[in-house]
């Protein structure tokens, strides 16, 4: 949906290179979680961008719960930050259930966040820099992919996304 709907302006073209790491994690205890977290961060800072520009960390097992995949994220977060890794990777987060806060349950705009399973995209901060710097607005990639949402109406998002329903 990300790249179909090409709601990541920049997804397509590391897809078409091969230079996305798919880690699939089916751990379910918190040590083990954090141990995948570790040694995909490192596998990913560790490889040439060219071989490896981004990692989807997917989680089949164990965070269903919204909230505990937030946690579980917010210790992710806190790591890189720890590790003073900020300036070189950044997170973003995916969820069957996911929900912006202050947002309506009911708002099309989570299904941007949506995915099958729990997955936390490791993004290389210099390789963001440097695609932002060729878009005028960034901030209207996610307006734009809301209108997109809503242009879809909820029938074909849901039918697009059934797992986020």
């Amino acid at each position: 949906m990300v790249v179909g709907l090409n709601l990541c302006p920049f997804s397509s073209r590391v897809i078409d290179r091969d230079q996305v790491y798919y880690a699939i994690c089916d751990a379910t205890t918190d040590a083990h979680l954090k141990q995948f977290y570790v040694n995909e961060l490192q596998r990913l800072l560790g490889a040439n961008e060219n071989d490896i520009a981004t990692s989807l960390l997917m989680f089949t097992q164990g965070l269903e719960e919204f909230d505990d995949y937030l946690a579980l994220l917010d210790w992710f977060q806190q790591l890189l930050e720890k590790a003073e890794l900020t300036e070189h990777v950044q997170l973003a987060s995916f969820h069957p259930q996911y929900q912006f806060e202050g947002v309506a349950a009911d708002d099309l705009s989570h299904f941007t966040n949506r995915s099958p399973y729990p997955t936390i995209h490791l993004l290389r901060q210099d390789q963001m820099t440097k695609v932002l710097a060729h878009v005028l607005d960034p901030e209207k990639i996610y307006i734009d992919n809301i209108k997109t949402m809503n242009e879809l109406g909820r029938q074909q998002v849901e039918a697009l996304c059934p797992w986020g329903t």
